[in-house]
């Protein structure tokens, strides 16, 4: 990470950014580098201008969070319009030079560079009371959960990364450490966490703060993710199923009855850890609503699935919930997603067409208005995830299946009407099982799917299981198609590249 370029934007967002909408604490005291942190106030203000920094729509709050990660199944685009950063991606022909990507950079290291000065000054703030001194360390645990997060989506999709756990100096461009070192900080980062912050906010409390369950939800995720590629460090699924079987013995998550509710409400019963979001405070979320509604219907065509990923799709109301199929044609009336003359002859996604309440309006017919902003919560973290996670990790660890890793998967199987997985398969069988499940569990969700394919080296199977007709004007990159490993890794960006001495771009870019 180039400092020279880094700290200035850091420093602009910690004096200018207001309050992130649903984080209580009140940042509206000004914010210098001369009275910094002399106040619990001015320590709230800088812990929610870090999470306001993560939501933004030039970070996670839009689409293009996710623009590296359309080599995935679950994600195409319109073959026209103005998606072409994103069809680059879809192509296997990501750059370097793209300008979407910039969200999955950026966002991050403008957040982590925040909670470094938090991190660093947080204990300087006077506390003489045990309440004082626990909202003082609440406020340095959730800096040490933001650089955890933030950290562990950089090293998925960026690979090998400078490490900054300090103030920025501005003359110094620290070099990329080895995803290794990455995963070690991650790890103590989010066990500082887990260690300083309550198991959960209490309901209606500091929405949005992540809790040391949170963490451990994480975590877990981690764990596992170490165990696959690249560094296939496979003694991790045991401290992966630890961590995710703390937060589901801990009782304090659930599954929504209805999938369909977790995408048409905030912070429910299923929501580990999500953003928070406030069209009128001018934190608006554009990542539901507008974005997945067709081009037919009027909607912006960024996202949605490809034709086999729909049609490999499990039969059962799920299912029914994740898809949208009978375009509702401005032109032509009701009409199905393959007709020949819809836009894209793909079917689209249903569930993030609500957002809370806010996205679309419309009739079994014809669609009325929909809004491109809406203050719908993102859900980083879901407790399916973390059931999930618990059920492949054990099995993997224990070389065998235990009853309670059946009913990890199956209760999330149950919820989208489908039968419970019989017991007697093998560990890999029942992994295959989960990461199927996984796969439609999260469909379009945040890189789950990609994250996926990359851990378990899934793309030679997803290029191959792609569909001719699937914009046949638009094949994938024929080197990708021979050797798609080094696709598993996006471009650093240009200018961050340029501006960073002794580094090197991933391969193939």
């Amino acid at each position: 990470m180039n400092k020279k370029y880094f700290l200035p934007l850091a420093i602009a967002a910690m004096i200018g950014a207001s309050s992130c909408v649903k984080l209580t604490e009140d940042p509206k005291a000004t914010l210098t580098p001369g009275n910094y942190f002399n106040t619990q106030s001015e320590l709230d203000g800088a812990v929610t201008s870090a999470f306001r920094a993560l939501a933004l729509d030039g970070a996670w709050g839009f689409t293009s969070k996710m623009t590296s990660y359309y080599g995935s199944d679950d994600l195409t685009t319109h073959p026209e319009s103005n998606k072409a950063e994103q069809r680059e991606f879809d192509r296997l022909q990501g750059t370097s030079t793209n300008g979407s990507l910039r969200a999955e950079w950026e966002g991050p290291w403008n957040t982590i560079y925040q909670v470094n000065n938090v991190i660093t000054n947080y204990e300087k703030v006077a506390a003489t009371t045990p309440d004082a001194i626990q909202k003082r360390t609440y406020s340095g645990g959730q800096a040490y959960f933001l650089r955890g997060i933030c950290y562990f989506y950089l090293v998925r999709t960026f690979g090998p990364l400078p490490i900054v756990t300090g103030p920025a100096e501005i003359t110094v461009t620290p070099g990329r450490q080895g995803q290794d070192k990455v995963y070690a900080q991650i790890i103590s980062d989010l066990k500082k966490a887990a260690e300083m912050l309550p198991d959960k906010w209490p309901t209606g409390v500091d929405v949005g703060r992540p809790g040391a369950l949170a963490a451990r939800a994480v975590l877990a995720n981690v764990y596992l993710t170490m165990a696959g590629w690249p560094l296939n460090q496979v003694s991790n699924y045991s401290l992966s199923a630890t961590e995710a079987k703390a937060v589901i013995d801990s009782k304090k998550f659930d599954l929504m009855a209805d999938y369909l509710d977790v995408f048409k409400t905030n912070n429910n019963i299923e929501s580990v850890f999500g953003l928070e979001y406030n069209v009128a405070g001018q934190l608006p979320n554009r990542s539901f609503g507008a974005t997945c509604i067709p081009d037919d219907e009027g909607g912006w065509d960024d996202f949605f699935p490809e034709i086999n990923y729909f049609k490999d799709a499990p039969v059962c109301k799920r299912t029914d919930e994740t898809f949208h199929t009978q375009i509702k044609n401005n032109k032509f009336g009701l009409v199905s997603w393959d007709d020949p003359r819809t836009a894209t002859h793909h079917p689209y996604y249903n569930k993030f067409r609500y957002g809370a309440g806010d996205g679309i309006v419309e009739t079994p017919t014809k669609v009325i208005s929909f809004n491109a902003s809406t203050n719908k919560t993102t859900d980083v973290v879901r407790f399916a995830e973390t059931l999930l996670t618990y059920a492949e990790a054990s099995a993997m660890a224990a070389n065998s299946v235990s009853d309670d890793a059946y009913e990890a998967l199956n209760k999330v199987r149950r919820r989208a009407g489908l039968a419970d997985i019989k017991k007697g398969l093998t560990a890999v069988a029942f992994r295959d099982s989960v990461v199927a499940e996984r796969k439609y569990e999260f469909a379009g969700e945040f890189g789950q799917r990609w994250f996926d394919i990359v851990r378990l080296q899934l793309l030679p199977q997803v290029i191959a299981r792609r569909d001719p007709n699937e914009f046949v004007d638009r094949p994938l990159n024929p080197a990708a198609v021979l050797n798609p490993g080094p696709k598993y890794l996006a471009p650093i960006p240009i200018r961050d590249l340029n501006l960073s001495p002794g580094w090197t771009q991933n391969p193939s870019y």
